[in-house]
């Protein structure tokens, strides 16, 4: 049994800022122009709280923004980034600018990456670089306002350590930072510009050197405990030298913590290994301390991309216990870093290609269709959170709003026969079943004292039987493809959460008891 206990008129045991909804991630900028994707944004930012959107592809060839005409002139084109970005800022969202990927047109050789074919080489010329970052962001600026882009965050490129993502070595990122960021600061000091962007943590030296040495792998296939192992954030340290010696600015640093490794053995085998379940709030703090100690004290900590598993065909990422988690590391790593960005919140996401069916596994909160998975009411009940912790224990955490003085509770059961971050289910749904079926059932206590006499409480509950699309489509039969009817049966169902209102005494004291099945989510607030 667990109790979460609070006088909500004590003082704070902390204060923070919620770090789980200033930005949320998506696949790429051109899916951004499709009708569900931006419902589903809207929806999102709506429910969720999440101010700012990050994609790849902004200047991938299907937004057209870069042209070299045979007389050696060059045309930009921002109409379809203008599309985008008008459409965001009108429903109350902002673009985390991503620089990247290379238009074809100025990349140095035709290394390829997603079903898109996004050109993740170096620049064939830096200075044109250089030149179309320049046009851009002047552009920008022209249109929305200083003081609007003044708000803005510029990141260049995405996951440079990776060959997939850049076919190129660290060297080049670095010089491709530098143009970047001189370019930018050139037009307003003001401006903020960030990186490395890499992925993931890694406990060996692979990323040492220029390029990845898979060779160094086996500090990970061999190791009999993952957990034991130093995991490190990949060529950040490196990067914050390069930037503090060359004299370049660094407002905010960004990298991807999954908690996973893709390592490869000793036989070439590829082995998706998944670290401990407090791997995320190890990682969170681990940054917090080098950014403190480092040359760099007041950058920001925007960590650009993060799940449960880095595959977008896991399908874990339907299931409840992916909500679970969620809530747990968020609230695990509170006070560390200024943003965790989830990826994604849809499964308008292409890429590998679309999704096969209504399930599969996608990176994202909202299915194809538009049904919320539990995810979902997970960032959407952290969205209903204050930002006084009056309790914080191992099942949740107590808050209070500065400005209304209400209490809002968010509390989960994260089995702990599952000491492991949620693992991931890739050939099949045979993993995520097996870990939906592990733990047992427990009592939470809430105690709460201190409240308005007869204060009015309300109790929301996600499980297995309320508020999970999933396990309302299996028990529909799976049916695919679905109908109109079954899509609209699935999304009621996906927001039919349990809620029950209570109140609190004359004393303003109030005590619930509540058995609390494996995985679920609960949610209590004075309303």
């Amino acid at each position: 049994m667990d109790k979460l206990v609070a006088n909500i008129s004590a003082s704070a045991v902390k204060t923070y800022k919620p770090h789980w909804n200033p930005c949320v991630g998506a696949g790429r900028a051109n899916e951004a122009l499709r009708a569900n994707w931006l419902e589903q944004m809207e929806l999102a930012h709506r429910e969720c709280g999440f101010k700012r959107v990050r994609f790849h592809g902004l200047f991938h060839n299907d937004m057209f923004v870069y042209r070299q005409n045979d007389d050696g002139t060059v045309t930009y084109n921002f109409q379809y980034i203008d599309e985008l970005f008008d459409r965001l800022l009108d429903m109350g969202v902002q673009p985390f600018i991503e620089l990247g990927f290379v238009p074809q047109d100025l990349a140095s050789n035709d290394g390829l990456v997603f079903w898109w074919k996004g050109n993740s080489c170096p620049p064939n010329d830096y200075e044109k670089w250089g030149q179309l970052v320049g046009k851009f962001t002047e552009h920008v600026i022209a249109r929305y306002g200083i003081d609007e882009v003044l708000t803005w965050y510029f990141e260049v490129w995405n996951e440079p350590n990776l060959e997939p993502f850049f076919h190129g070595t660290k060297s080049q990122y670095f010089e491709l930072y530098r143009v970047s960021a001189n370019v930018i600061k050139a037009i307003d000091p003001r401006l903020m510009v960030g990186g490395p962007s890499t992925s993931n943590f890694v406990p060996d030296a692979r990323f040492d050197g220029e390029t990845e040495d898979l060779s160094q792998h086996q500090t990970v296939t061999r190791a009999e405990d993952l957990d034991s192992l130093d995991w490190k954030p990949v060529w950040l340290e490196q990067f914050l030298d390069f930037c503090s010696k060359n004299k370049l600015p660094v407002d905010f640093v960004t990298t991807h913590p999954y908690p996973t490794d893709w390592a490869f053995d000793e036989h070439g085998t590829g082995q998706k290994l998944t670290r401990g379940v407090n791997a995320t709030a190890t990682d969170l703090a681990l940054l917090r301390k080098i950014i403190d100690e480092s040359e760099f004290p007041n950058a920001e900590i925007h960590l650009t991309e993060w799940s449960s598993s880095s595959s977008p065909r896991d399908f874990t990422h339907d299931y409840l216990q992916a909500a679970t988690f969620v809530a747990k590391a968020n609230i695990d790593s509170i006070g560390c870093v200024d943003s965790l960005s989830y990826w994604t919140f849809t499964d308008v996401f292409e890429e590998s290609g679309a999704g096969d069916t209504a399930f599969h596994g996608g990176f994202g909160m909202i299915n194809f269709q538009g049904i919320p998975k539990p995810t979902f009411h997970t960032y959407r009940l952290l969205n209903t959170l204050g930002t006084e912790v009056l309790e914080h224990t191992e099942s949740g955490m107590i808050t209070r709003d500065p400005a209304s003085g209400k209490i809002s509770a968010l509390a989960y059961h994260y089995p702990p026969e599952v000491t492991q971050t949620i693992p991931g289910s890739y050939e099949s749904r045979a993993v995520a079943e097996e870990t939906l079926a592990t733990g047992e059932a427990t009592e939470l206590v809430f105690e709460l004292t201190g409240l308005p006499a007869n204060a009015p409480l309300v109790l929301e509950v996600v499980d297995q039987e309320h508020g999970d699309a999933l396990s309302a489509w299996k028990k529909m039969g799976s049916p695919e493809p679905l109908s109109r009817e079954q899509t609209a049966h699935l999304k009621a169902a996906a927001k039919a959460t349990k809620l029950k209102t209570y109140t609190a005494d004359e004393s303003g004291n109030f005590n619930l008891s509540l058995t609390v099945n494996p995985w679920s989510l609960i949610s209590l607030r004075q309303i």
